[in-house]
């Protein structure tokens, strides 16, 4: 479970001070895919970057499966960073020279993993994103931008992350194909019970998933659905 507790984040401009997320707090269930809408400026970025690890909060904190990010020194907050999340980028952030497979296997190998297990895993994870089996191989500088997506998603599995953060995971995609990532995104969520939540300004993509929320002017609110994705 993840647990975001009154998390604040500001900073100084002159005299103002800014806080893009403000008293921010919510909670979400393992194997749950959910969805933060907001307008540019609205504060995603700085709330995706805080549940990453990849800045601290002001106060606040995150809790992941009971261990309290604040309490975490700069060396486990590395670990965690790596152990427990995958990112999805809009613009894929994959290495254009190598081969989708090797892209897969590369935080493996980060990770320790021995070379016979992190390819075998990262063709199982290629599979499931369904990449053509032809394209395993291929340079992803090659693929379309759908397939490159695929390739990101299968990476940000690679460490069996507890929570996957997608940043506009369709921005750059036709809308047919975003249509087809998110499906991706939600069957991944509950094959491999893994926490997954998108931050968009596409209202119809965060329609589809199980819950969703909305950022302005650092503030959280979540919307009330009727019914249930699954």
């Amino acid at each position: 479970m993840i647990v975001v507790k009154d998390l604040v984040r500001q900073f100084k401009s002159g005299d103002r001070t800014i806080k893009p997320v403000n008293g921010v707090s919510f909670e979400l269930e393992k194997g749950s895919l959910a969805s933060i809408v907001g307008k540019s400026g609205s504060g995603k970025s700085t709330l995706l970057s805080l549940l990453g690890a990849l800045d601290k909060p002001t106060s606040g904190d995150v809790v992941v499966d009971g261990v309290s990010l604040a309490g975490l020194p700069d060396g486990k907050l590395t670990e965690y960073r790596r152990r427990d999340i995958g990112f999805v980028f809009q613009q894929f952030n994959l290495i254009p020279n190598l081969s989708a497979v090797d892209n897969v296997m590369l935080p493996m190998e980060f990770a320790g993993v021995r070379k016979a297990a992190r390819l075998q895993r990262a063709k199982e994870l290629l599979e499931q994103v369904q990449l053509d089996p032809e394209k395993h191989a291929r340079r992803t500088n090659r693929l379309s931008g759908g397939e490159q997506q695929r390739v990101a998603i299968a990476r940000a599995l690679a460490n069996e992350p507890k929570l996957i953060l997608a940043d506009e995971p369709t921005g750059n995609l036709d809308e047919q194909t975003g249509e087809h990532i998110i499906e991706l995104l939600s069957s991944l969520s509950r094959d491999h019970n893994t926490t997954i939540l998108v931050v968009t300004h596409d209202r119809s993509l965060a329609q589809k998933t199980e819950r969703c929320f909305r950022l302005q002017q650092g503030r959280l609110t979540e919307e009330v659905r009727t019914g249930s994705r699954r």
